[in-house]
């Protein structure tokens, strides 16, 4: 039988430590966490819970101290990194989406979602495509000439969301995309994460304090003290 989570997220023992002796603290504390293919998963605690330091380990930003880490059928982390390039990990297995959208302001929409397959290596051609299959998915391909700044905040938050896809990255990381953003776009925004993950069979944390969305999970994770529990989410159908 094929493991679920075999090609999505699986953090195993993860631990990170800041600091040395007397003033070390100890920010995870060995937390377990899987996401299948096709999951979007909440990811929820208070302030210095562990989150961000979770979320910067998992997308490559900091190195943890101990534990395991695998993301798609690669793993990234065991006691050390196991790729010399962290680079172009981020760059191809990991999509990154914010509360900002952060699109680069003197490139229209289209540019901004292909630049990073054209980083990659892929031909102008090929990137442009994959960018407009996905404005097209998004239901956004009707601004793929406009500037950001021409753009409403739902509208930018969707290209962010194309740019995370566009390298097709087993992985997504969503932190507090629906902050800025009142009910009715924060759902629209997950519902749209939902429909991504399963359409491309990415597996999604959305880090959030943000309670119209939290019900929509069906699975959370809630970090407490560097430590995860998991817990069945309402997963209340979208309204």
């Amino acid at each position: 039988m094929v493991d679920k989570f075999e090609k999505g997220i699986r953090i195993e023992g993860l631990r990170k430590r800041y600091g040395k002796g007397d003033t070390a603290v100890d920010a995870l504390k060995g937390v377990d966490m899987e996401v299948a293919p096709g999951e979007t998963v909440g990811l929820i605690g208070p302030s210095g819970s562990g989150k961000s330091t979770l979320l910067k380990c998992l997308g490559a930003v900091i190195e943890p101290t101990a534990g395991r880490m695998t993301l798609g059928e690669e793993v990234i982390y065991d006691g050390g990194w196991k790729t010399a390039d962290l680079r172009a990990l981020r760059r191809d297995k990991i999509g990154f989406v914010f509360q900002a959208p952060y699109l680069i302001p003197f490139l229209d929409v289209t540019d901004n979602v292909a630049l990073l397959p054209m980083l990659a290596g892929c031909s102008n051609a090929e990137s442009r495509k994959r960018a407009m299959e996905l404005l097209k998915s998004l239901d956004v391909a009707h601004r793929a000439q406009a500037m950001p700044s021409q753009l409403s905040g739902g509208e930018q938050q969707r290209v962010s969301i194309a740019r995370a896809l566009v390298n097709r990255p087993p992985v997504i990381l969503a932190d507090e995309p629906t902050a800025p953003l009142d009910s009715e776009r924060a759902l629209a925004v997950i519902r749209i994460l939902n429909q991504m993950a399963r359409q491309y069979e990415t597996a999604i944390i959305v880090v959030t304090h943000d309670e119209k969305i939290i019900p929509t999970f069906k699975r959370i994770y809630h970090i407490r003290d560097g430590k995860t529990q998991e817990e069945a989410g309402e997963g209340r159908a979208f309204e």
